[in-house]
């Protein structure tokens, strides 16, 4: 049970506020959005999505830039308030095709329909798309997501970029096209999120994918969707290790620890031949969360090194290598390192013949930023931070820098190797099935690419990654140290405008 519900804005502006039972202060939205912000300025980080202050629990989540706020006196379960402001986001975003602050404001009168028949009092009654549509009836107005700025961390991957106009990815499921015609519609992403732990010697100690399949719906008639994935794919490993295992393509098998699957999913041939059936229903879903802990061969390499030069003088070094193929290019890459609390001054100096870099020394949070417009596969980069301080450190500067974060964009590149291989409608071949390439994910909506037509036939697989390292300094006096990296990869896979042939088989 929850008292209040609201979306706040990156600046603390109230886009939505509902109040459902009157136990809770008015001024909480104001109250909520203080501490935030200075619970970081106060040196403890990232505000916790659950805590208390003067006898009222906020649990809040960031999506797409707003914060989505609930608010409550009782003990609610944590888990259940934050997965219920994540299921209403998804629902707002269903309704309006584009989740961001215009589309609030243009739809406020949609969107608090929608939050009456979501919560009665309190009480959580439905997070259901297609169950809502039973009971609203107001239509959303359509915003363009290719004229907004970009919000929050997400703005590195769309910044000098050419930004397409809304496409199906966002459109609402209940608009329907100019003149009165739905187009038939349904795509999928693969979403990863990956962890990796180096020793100081390079090699590879632990690495695990928690992914999931996520499907868009917007077709018409409830039709019976047939999702292939690898036909080599294994679930369990049964004590064996990965390198017994291959496959006929001389990738070796795609092998996952354990998944689970969405309750439309049926899984009569899946033993067989790794075909998910299903009835999607209207909206956003998971279609598969799945776990993976098959070694795999990480994008980028870091090293960080520090060196002390005097009482008041530090030294970092940062390098970074692209361990991919020269025929792939990294862009829009975005390394960030905090530095200690003491530092009061940062000169950089970049290698020669360095075209597109950024570097930038942020006072206000001690954090050194350093931006490259792309990476060629293969080769190396080492930026060079002198640092000046306050105070002496007493050799305390390895504890109080870092860890070193990494965010980035890659094309056409994949690591976990899960694939849908096709797809089959049970409707009819006048039906036009679309898949629409683009990122899914909590950072930002990349960059399309443009796939070469073959036979009339679109039929590659095409991936990005937006990924997050985390990289523990060397200290050149200390004992070896195991370097722990942990990123976090959004990969997705899609195809465009794929044929249809007489039995409604996509190929």
């Amino acid at each position: 049970m929850i008292s209040q519900f609201f979306v706040l804005s990156q600046r603390g502006d109230n886009i939505v506020f509902r109040d459902y039972r009157g136990e809770v202060p008015k001024g909480s939205a104001e109250i909520f959005f203080r501490k935030v912000k200075f619970w970081k300025e106060d040196g403890e980080g990232d505000a916790p999505p659950v805590f208390n202050l003067d006898g009222v629990n906020y649990f809040h989540v960031k999506v797409v830039g707003l914060l989505f706020v609930a608010t409550t006196r009782i003990n609610a379960s944590p888990s259940l308030v934050l997965e219920l402001l994540q299921r209403i986001a998804r629902v707002i975003k269903d309704y309006l095709g584009v989740l961001n602050e215009d589309s609030l404001r243009r739809n406020f009168v949609l969107v608090y329909e929608l939050l009456d028949e979501v919560i009665d009092f309190g009480y959580v009654q439905t997070t259901s798309t297609e169950v809502l549509k039973s009971y609203v009836f107001n239509e959303p107005i359509v915003v363009d997501a290719a004229r907004l700025p970009p919000l929050g961390p997400a703005s590195i991957f769309v910044q000098g970029s050419k930004r397409m106009p809304g496409t199906a990815v966002t459109k609402s499921v209940v608009a329907n096209e100019p003149g009165g015609r739905k187009r038939e519609e349904i795509f999928v992403d693969i979403i990863e999120k990956i962890s990796v732990t180096f020793s100081s010697s390079g090699y590879i100690l632990t690495s695990e994918i928690d992914g999931t399949i996520q499907m868009k719906s917007y077709l018409t008639g409830n039709p019976e969707i047939r999702l292939a994935l690898n036909e080599d794919l294994s679930i369990g490993r049964g004590g064996r290790s990965i390198y017994d295992y291959s496959s006929s393509s001389g990738g070796g098998t795609v092998i996952l620890d354990d998944c689970n699957f969405h309750e439309s999913v049926h899984l009569d041939n899946f033993d067989t031949d790794r075909t998910l059936v299903l009835v999607p229903p209207e909206g956003e879903f998971p279609v598969m969360n799945y776990r993976m802990t098959q070694e795999f061969k990480p994008p980028f390499r870091i090293n960080a090194l520090i060196e002390e030069a005097g009482s008041l003088k530090a030294e970092v070094i940062l390098k970074v290598r692209a361990e991919f193929a020269s025929s792939i290019t990294a862009n829009t890459i975005m390394i960030q390192m905090p530095l200690p609390t003491f530092t009061t001054r940062v000169s950089f100096e970049l290698e020669p013949g360095a075209v597109g870099n950024t570097t930038d020394f942020k006072e206000a949070n001690k954090r050194l930023e350093w931006g490259l417009k792309k990476i060629v596969g293969g080769s190396e980069h080492t930026l060079r931070a002198r640092l000046t301080f306050s105070q002496e450190s007493h050799g305390n500067i390895v504890k109080e820098a870092g860890p070193v974060s990494m965010t980035f964009t890659i094309p056409m590149y994949n690591a976990s190797r899960l694939q849908a291989c096709y797809l089959n409608s049970s409707k009819s071949s006048s039906s036009l099935i679309h898949y629409l390439m683009l990122t899914s994910s909590l950072y930002a909506q990349v960059k399309y690419l443009q796939i070469a037509k073959k036979s009339n036939t679109y039929n590659p697989y095409s991936y990005f990654y937006l990924v997050e390292f985390r990289v523990l300094l060397i200290h050149p006096s200390s004992a070896p140290l195991i370097i722990a990296v942990v990123y976090s990869v959004h990969s997705v896979e899609c195809f465009k405008v794929i044929k249809i042939v007489k039995n409604g088989i996509v190929n």
